[in-house]
């Protein structure tokens, strides 16, 4: 039996993104198979599948500026590539009675048959979220913080996981003040920077001095 999950990415953290695509473990994270995502007028994005009663699955949005982001329910890290990244989890309930509509929030608090049920406090994330010093990434200075931050990169983690194209693209788009920007050796700072190797970095950053 299924069960109706409707799955909505708040407008602060779509940001400037008209759409985007839903990916998952209920579509193998298949691009071929996504579900696209509408836009709604107060400028979040949702979507809504049938899944299986009873499962959990992890799940995240890809937008149309390029940004990999999650919503406000449970998360959780999973290894890729030899790296982690962090999925959100849905728990779809099991089935009683009649088909119900879930969110993934809603199904965080799913009550078992027999005990007592218990109410799982979901933190939205930008409550969880831990923001770090950016301006630690050569090149990065307070205005392009808040402009990154514009766009959801507010950890190391999250300028580590985009491309150097997306970075290029907000900032040619960011007017004139940003546009001469070179974000090149961000995205490999970032890395170093979130694994705490801050002598790598260092001395990336010396080795990139030195051959300008």
């Amino acid at each position: 039996m299924t069960t109706k999950v409707r799955f909505q990415l708040p407008a602060e953290y779509a940001a400037n993104a008209s759409e985007g695509v839903l990916l998952g473990e209920f579509n193998n994270w298949n691009p071929q198979k996504a579900t696209s995502l509408e836009l709604k007028e107060d400028g979040s994005l949702e979507a809504e599948l049938s899944l299986t009663a009873g499962k959990t699955y992890q799940y995240r949005y890809f937008l149309s500026d390029g940004r990999w982001v999650n919503d406000n329910s449970n998360t959780t890290w999973a290894e890729l590539y030899g790296g982690f990244v962090e999925n959100c989890v849905v728990e779809v309930p099991a089935a009683v009675g009649t088909m119900a509509e879930q969110s993934p929030a809603m199904a965080a608090n799913k009550a078992v048959p027999g005990k007592k049920a218990v109410t799982k406090k979901i933190v939205s994330a930008k409550t969880k979220a831990v923001a770090d010093d950016l301006s630690k990434i050569p090149g990065i200075n307070k205005k392009v913080i808040s402009l990154l931050k514009k766009h959801g990169f507010i950890s190391y983690k999250d300028l580590s996981a985009t491309t150097i194209k997306n970075l290029k693209t907000i900032l040619q788009t960011s007017g004139e003040a940003y546009s001469s920007i070179n974000p090149a050796s961000w995205p490999k700072s970032a890395k170093l920077a979130a694994a705490g190797k801050w002598e790598e970095l260092n001395s990336l950053t010396t080795e990139s001095k030195s051959s300008k």
